[in-house]
């Protein structure tokens, strides 16, 4: 509890107040609390919290997206999610430009569409690049025609069956590719004044960099909001992880390796070299009984001796070579 001033304390800072020996504002015990401007005819329903698991979402989508695309176009591609921003729809069509790719996308089981934009840059790009050329995009945009479009069409395909894997953590969806419109008054999937959330992915395939847009309604992901924070995104990321490793661990079993073993080594001239005939024996620096590298890859790995299995030449591994 403060000290109580008495009457006559009182009325001697009432008296120094006035005097302008003492300032009132040095004596303020908390700061002016500033003003946040709040606009209730558009209420932000997607929190910060929400946004940042939306870019963990996609950042997974943009490392399956860098490892697939390459496949089509046969050339590096690096993807980065660069922003992410809570907006009305007519904000968002306002800001496009004609012509443009807009896939329309639905979310099964969640109700409604969600948008993936391309820039026109790498929709020209993806076609030059599939159609023989270096992956060069149009100085001046126009219209994309059939076969342009039937190429687009088949990439953007396989770019929406990737969202599978990211949304399985929040929930399973089964996202299929409806239509592609190059227009934007064609796409107007909600009215002007929902609220979207866009995340912004940057692409650059060789050269040429573009961006990636995906517009997500609000009503299309009401029904999972209160899954769409990091929290439960992590928990479902561990649940993940057993099933996930054991996968791995399946996968790496099965893979096949180069192995090759050095029986020696020898010094030849390039006469004698072109001369070999079948029947020839070259002297090498390695004894019958000394043990061999044995290399997987290009990595020198075990120690074997020489020898049959089964009228075929075989090495008998004797030890494991384990620095790296």
């Amino acid at each position: 509890m403060g000290e109580i001033l008495s009457q006559e304390e009182i009325d001697s800072l009432l008296s120094a107040l006035s005097s302008g020996e003492y300032d009132a504002e040095d004596y303020k015990d908390t700061p002016e609390k500033p003003i946040i401007v709040y606009d209730f005819a558009r209420p932000t329903k997607f929190s910060k919290d929400h946004l940042r698991t939306l870019v963990n979402i996609f950042e997974h989508y943009g490392r399956l997206l860098s490892t697939n695309l390459p496949g089509y176009l046969r050339k590096s591609v690096q993807v980065e999610v660069i922003n992410s921003e809570s907006v009305i729809y007519s904000e968002f069509v306002n800001a496009l430009s004609n012509p443009v790719l807009l896939g329309v996308v639905s979310f099964s089981p969640l109700k409604g569409n969600v948008i993936i934009e391309w820039g026109p840059n790498l929709g020209y790009a993806m076609i030059d690049r599939m159609l023989g050329g270096s992956g060069i995009p149009l100085e001046k945009n126009r219209d994309f025609s059939e076969i342009e479009m039937a190429i687009i069409e088949r990439v953007f395909t396989n770019c929406v069956s990737l969202l599978r894997e990211p949304w399985k953590n929040v929930t399973p969806i089964d996202p299929r590719l409806e239509r592609i419109e190059t227009n934007t008054q064609f796409a107007q999937i909600i009215s002007p004044g929902e609220t979207i959330a866009i995340i912004s992915i940057s692409i650059k395939i060789g050269d040429v960099e573009g961006l990636m847009n995906i517009c997500l309604p609000y009503v299309t992901l009401e029904p999972i909001m209160d899954k769409l924070n990091t929290k439960y995104w992590f928990a479902s990321l561990i649940e993940h992880d057993e099933g996930y490793a054991a996968a791995m661990e399946d996968m790496l079993e099965k893979a096949e390796v180069p192995l090759s073993v050095l029986l020696g080594k020898s010094s030849i001239s390039v006469n004698d070299f072109v001369n070999l005939q079948k029947g020839d024996i070259i002297k090498v620096g390695t004894k019958i009984d000394e043990e061999l590298d044995v290399y997987v890859g290009k990595i020198r790995k075990f120690k074997a001796l020489p020898g049959t299995a089964s009228d075929k030449y075989a090495v008998r591994v004797t030890s494991i070579i384990r620095e790296e």
